[in-house]
């Protein structure tokens, strides 16, 4: 079992905080989240920067990933897309190789941050990540006739409810992680290859 550990490179504009002194429960979900994947996501080193925010953040994340109507490759390749567009390299990297191993596709998530029009995926997933990657370029843009494709396609009311929930909140983390500066752990680069 790997013991958490902050990488202080975790981010370079803002000083990661001692794991010690940390409020005891972001202590216990940075040690759960090190134990499942055997390493301190950097995203966890990070947010620990402001106890409230990384709550907040985290909370939405899981409710995102735990309660929604895609299932979790989708949730993926919306993140790579989506940070592909806004060339976010922590997320590029830690959701491509989330997007490796939901996929089972080790080609998959380069694709999508390339240029998701190329990526080899169905007409249905086509349809979300054309979507997605709307809502992050033009949001003014999006139009019932968008919902309506995702309609034709096969996305119930609440999935399409998610693809938009998720897009806009990885809108948001590649923000935060690009404002900080933040680095994905030399791990990600090899996952689900």
């Amino acid at each position: 079992m790997a013991d958490p550990t902050l990488d202080d490179d975790a981010m370079t504009r803002f000083e990661v905080p001692e794991f010690e002194e940390l409020p005891e429960d972001l202590q216990d979900r940075i040690s759960e989240e090190t134990e499942e994947a055997g390493f301190t996501p950097n995203v966890f080193s990070a947010f620990a920067y402001k106890p409230s925010h990384f709550r907040a953040f985290f909370e939405y994340h899981d409710a995102l990933v735990d309660d929604t109507a895609l299932d979790r490759e989708e949730v993926e390749m919306i993140v790579v897309a989506v940070s592909g567009r806004n060339h976010c390299y922590y997320c590029n990297v830690a959701h491509g190789a989330l997007t490796r191993i939901y996929s089972g596709d080790p080609e998959l998530a380069d694709q999508l941050v390339a240029n998701y029009r190329q990526a080899d995926v169905s007409e249905k997933r086509m349809a979300m990540l054309d979507v997605a990657v709307k809502l992050t370029e033009h949001p003014d843009r999006v139009t019932e006739a968008d919902l309506e494709r995702l309609a034709e396609v096969g996305y119930s009311p609440e999935a399409m409810w998610d693809i938009a929930a998720v897009t806009a909140f990885f809108n948001l983390s590649n923000r935060m992680a690009m404002f900080a500066d933040m680095r994905p752990n030399a791990e990600f680069h090899t996952m689900g290859r």
